[in-house]
């Protein structure tokens, strides 16, 4: 779609760019506060490793450099910053394969927002 616009269409671009993200589910337009924002990140990436569109290995990473460290890596986040440190640091003679470090973190993401649906039900 995008590849195909004339020239006098591209101011169209910004817009159609935004939807193409947002049809593919990758569209993030976080919250003007800057610690909402964070937390919002936080829930979309987990989001992103729980449905399989994100390795589980980049995802954990953000949320433990992007996302832990500026909240001041809250007790609710400390499951994936684990996993992050888990598979950042892992090596073959901990015995323990890669792929389950990796399947441990899309539980440690689904829980994590198992407990935000929780929370938001209890509103």
């Amino acid at each position: 779609m995008l590849a195909g616009l004339l020239r006098s269409e591209e101011p169209e671009v910004p817009a159609l760019f935004d939807q193409v993200l947002e049809e593919l589910g990758l569209l993030f337009r976080p919250p003007a506060d800057p610690r909402a924002a964070k937390w919002a990140m936080a829930y979309w990436v987990a989001g992103q490793i729980a449905d399989g569109y994100l390795d589980p290995v980049a995802g954990t990473h953000l949320i433990w450099a992007d996302v832990a460290y500026d909240l001041g890596y809250p007790e609710e986040l400390e499951p994936l910053v684990h996993c992050a440190h888990n598979l950042d640091g892992w090596e073959e003679s901990w015995g323990v394969p890669f792929e389950e470090l990796n399947r441990e973190a899309v539980e440690a993401a689904k829980h994590f927002l198992s407990k935000r649906s929780a929370a938001e039900a209890g509103d």
